[in-house]
């Protein structure tokens, strides 16, 4: 595997022009600093995904050792966690499958449902889903993430993909009781969606190796039992409408993600029982439920 890497000083808004990167940083810059590097590779990001590290944090170069899939499987989980720590937004879609809205009895939106979950919420593979105490029925919902690639605003449908850097297996853990007060009183989704642990995220997927987005099975199993097994065919709203929608109301930066709404088949888990996801063929992650202390 061929890795380009390019460190470029942030100040502000505005970026250095990158410069090659050798494994050491220039003795030039000031320590400690942030620093950006953009990571291409064959089983990376065909749009630079531009992602913000401490020089102590810097990868080492890969091994010529590694196997190519041992790599592509390393800095997937590498940028996975780089997203998770240095994300901007994360932007949900609900009832964006038909069959999810009839078992929640909610109509079908005409646009785009959207809302926002802080990136507080990501938690990797081997930490906890938590169950906050004024929550009772914590449910569920698996889901294709779409992460943004390059920056855009009042982005047309036709360009949509080419703002699309790759994806990732999530989920959008939702306190149903608490989703259903907002929903009554008219109140945003904050209290329902935000908790810490409320998104569980995969690693990152380079879009290359997802050939038709609209085509992924997703699924979701509890104690090994399957409870939802749906299609991103059957979404009412594809991705690139997603992303032009989003972006006519908000800026879309690198390293947001888009969650697409989840199939049917959501329900509650309770502490000591374990999730298991999955984009069939792309991607797994497993968590386990416990009740926040």
């Amino acid at each position: 595997m061929r890795v380009g890497v390019g460190v470029g000083v942030g100040v502000g808004p505005c970026h250095a022009p990158l410069i090659p990167w050798s494994g050491a940083l220039p003795p030039s810059l000031p320590h400690p600093i942030a620093i950006a590097i953009a990571i291409a590779s064959t089983i990376a990001i065909s749009t630079p995904l531009m992602i913000v590290l401490s020089p102590l944090q810097a990868p080492a170069p890969p091994s010529e050792e590694s196997s190519s899939s041992s790599s592509a499987i390393a800095m997937a989980a590498y940028l996975g966690n780089k997203l998770v720590q240095m994300g901007t937004k994360i932007v949900g879609v609900g009832r964006n499958y038909a069959a999810h809205a009839k078992e929640l009895g909610a109509a079908i939106p005409k646009e785009p449902l959207i809302f926002l979950k802080p990136t507080s919420s990501y938690v990797r593979e081997g930490s906890f889903v938590e169950i906050p105490s004024s929550c009772t029925f914590l449910d569920h919902e698996v889901e294709l993430g779409v992460v943004i690639g390059r920056k855009g605003r009042d982005i047309q449908e036709s360009q949509a993909m080419a703002h699309i850097s790759g994806y990732a297996l999530a989920l959008d853990m939702t306190a149903r009781e608490l989703q259903a007060i907002a929903k009554k009183q008219g109140l945003p989704w904050t209290l329902a969606k935000g908790y810490d642990t409320f998104t569980p995220i995969g690693n990152f997927i380079p879009k290359k190796q997802v050939p038709n987005h609209s085509d992924l099975e997703l699924w979701l199993e509890v104690d090994g039992q399957l409870k939802q097994k749906g299609s991103t065919n059957d979404m009412i709203f594809s991705i690139p409408v997603l992303v032009s929608y989003i972006s006519t109301i908000m800026t879309l930066n690198e390293g947001d993600i888009i969650l697409t709404g989840t199939p049917s088949g959501v329900g509650p888990v309770k502490a000591g029982q374990r999730m298991k996801a999955g984009i069939t063929g792309l991607s797994e992650m497993s968590f386990e439920v416990k009740a926040r202390k």
